[in-house]
């Protein structure tokens, strides 16, 4: 999605409708400043807004995303192509997260490496020691915690029995045995166990 044109438009369809930037903030009850940063491209409407904001402006939700009216022979290629490009775009952030959830866990290992180290090789009384360890032990127990979430939410499991891609639960992640980002888990779909694999695109 262009947020620019998307911006562009919002400001051509609010002065159609007659509205300044503080009526239309108004009849939405949010601040003039966030309808200019839409139209400024810096912002997208919240998906609560779009309906309101949309029937305000005499436009679909589909032209919104679009940045321009579409008209009804446009309409399945347009849709088409927007849908593309927000599995796209799903896709790429789902792809970052990933990459940064590998971040966490490094980092993570890191710290906990660095504090068993530091209690084995410095002089220091018993309880000392066991502290600076379990220091080291609590932000790798949050940052495992954070990356799984991320996993869990990031892109689809696919199981290997009937093919079905799905989002599991926090918990099904959490208890499933893994190699890597493989876990075995229950299928929604076929209810069979195997090694559903992480994949991206649906």
């Amino acid at each position: 999605m262009d947020q620019v044109k998307i911006g562009r438009f919002i400001a051509e369809r609010r002065k159609l409708a007659g509205f300044t930037q503080v009526q239309l903030a108004e009849k939405l009850n949010i601040t003039d400043r966030a309808v200019s940063k839409w139209e400024t491209g810096r912002s997208m409407p919240d998906s609560a807004l779009m309906p309101e904001l949309c029937e305000l402006l005499h436009i679909t939700i589909n032209d919104l995303f679009n940045g321009e009216v579409i008209v009804m022979e446009d309409y399945k290629a347009k849709t088409e192509k927007l849908l593309i490009e927000m599995a796209r775009q799903k896709e790429e952030a789902d792809r970052k997260m990933l990459m940064f959830e590998i971040v966490i866990g490094v980092f993570a290992t890191l710290i906990v490496l660095g504090a068993t180290i530091a209690a084995s090789v410095f002089e220091m009384p018993e309880y000392a020691r066991l502290c600076v360890i379990g220091a080291g032990f609590v932000p790798f127990i949050i940052g495992c915690c954070i990356a799984l979430q991320i996993e869990q939410k990031a892109g689809y499991y696919e199981c290997a029995e009937c093919g079905h891609k799905y989002v599991p639960t926090y918990s099904s992640v959490f208890f499933a045995p893994h190699v890597g980002r493989t876990r075995f888990m229950k299928c929604p779909e076929c209810s069979k166990k195997s090694w559903n694999k992480k994949v991206l695109t649906k």
